[in-house]
């Protein structure tokens, strides 16, 4: 699956606008127990693609070119329709870790954009959720839909989970005339520090009015999608996507898994930042894993660049002034960013 642009250097990315929150932050507003009483199983079982994978093609793919975004981003594809990814069991494996008492007390995080999130679980407090986004048949899927090969950003976002629980003692009226698109946001507009994602649903929309990912194109145009049952996703590119998700009406909860997902390969264009997460993420773990990547990133550009200055030599061709300058110069501002993401914290 080959990229739309690997390099485009006429375009910049649109500007992250991260959260007002500057440090990691617990959340203030307490989970009903009923929640966390509902999501425990009698057995935990470990990700079985034959068993939890329950993928279905997408009815359509939103292209770039459709929402008036050509040559932005890393792939031609930027959303889908929602499509089936995982199964119900699948679904009950990943709320019983998620609401699992040791994942609550280490990994509950707030921020001016959502007051409820949980993230950076990791394989030990979630096996089943961290092996599910690794499984090489979950990847194939997302990689299809993407328009190009994909892999988890980091393991912290292995996954991001955004909570929004109904006030019981709110009255709602269940008609889609009490709905705007500016005065129901569960998260605020935004666009997302990492190229892809992958919206699981996780909650049971039987009911439910709203809810939906709502995108926002260039000329202003609001697309929504959502996954219409519990185990649907949608997949984006929400880098260069502005998008929000919005409350659900006429159900007891909105809960969604966020993936972040990066290219595959070392040689296509990352325009990762780190404004949307500084503030809602162990910081330590969060500089180390994306240092990591991103060096494993530049180590392997530099070997591929001198493989073709090797076989330039062996066949004889003379040496070449701008091709060698622009890929030191996209190498400096990959390291420029960097020095502009790892920030000290006050």
């Amino acid at each position: 699956m080959a990229p739309s642009a690997i390099y485009n250097d006429d375009v910049e990315p649109p500007v992250v606008i991260g959260p007002s929150t500057k440090k990691a932050t617990r959340p203030t507003k307490i989970l009903p127990q009923s929640l966390i009483d509902g999501a425990k199983i009698a057995k935990r079982d470990t990700f079985d693609p034959a068993k939890h994978l329950n993928y279905r093609t997408p009815e359509s793919i939103m292209t770039m070119e459709e929402i008036g975004l050509k040559g932005h981003g890393i792939s031609p594809h930027a959303a889908t329709a929602p499509f089936s990814l995982f199964s119900e069991e699948a679904i009950r494996q990943m709320r019983a870790e998620i609401f699992d008492e040791k994942v609550l007390e280490e990994c509950q995080y707030a921020s001016s954009f959502n007051t409820n999130m949980i993230r950076g679980m990791g394989p030990a407090r979630a096996p089943f959720t961290y092996s599910a986004w690794k499984s090489p048949e979950v990847l194939a899927k997302i990689s299809e839909v993407a328009g190009i090969d994909v892999v988890p950003s980091i393991d912290f976002e292995i996954a991001n989970i955004n909570i929004s629980i109904r006030d019981e003692n709110a009255k709602v009226e269940h008609s889609l005339d009490v709905m705007s698109d500016n005065d129901l946001p569960a998260v605020a507009w935004h666009y997302d520090s990492f190229p892809f994602v992958c919206v699981t649903m996780l909650s049971d929309c039987t009911g439910m009015v709203g809810g939906e990912t709502a995108l926002r194109t260039p000329d202003g145009e609001i697309k929504k999608v959502r996954g219409p049952a519990m185990g649907t996703a949608v997949v984006m590119q929400g880098r260069y996507i502005e998008h929000q998700a919005l409350k659900a009406l006429g159900g007891r909860e909105r809960i969604s898994m966020v993936t972040c997902f990066r290219a595959k390969s070392p040689l296509v264009k990352d325009e990762t930042v780190l404004v949307g997460v500084r503030g809602i993420s162990d910081i330590s773990q969060l500089y180390t894993q994306y240092t990591e990547y991103r060096l494993e990133i530049l180590e392997e550009r530099i070997r591929h660049q001198m493989k073709k200055e090797r076989e330039r030599e062996i066949a004889k061709r003379p040496f070449n002034i701008p091709e060698i300058k622009t890929f030191l110069n996209r190498q400096k501002l990959f390291i420029e960013s960097m020095l502009t993401e790892i920030q000290e914290l006050d």
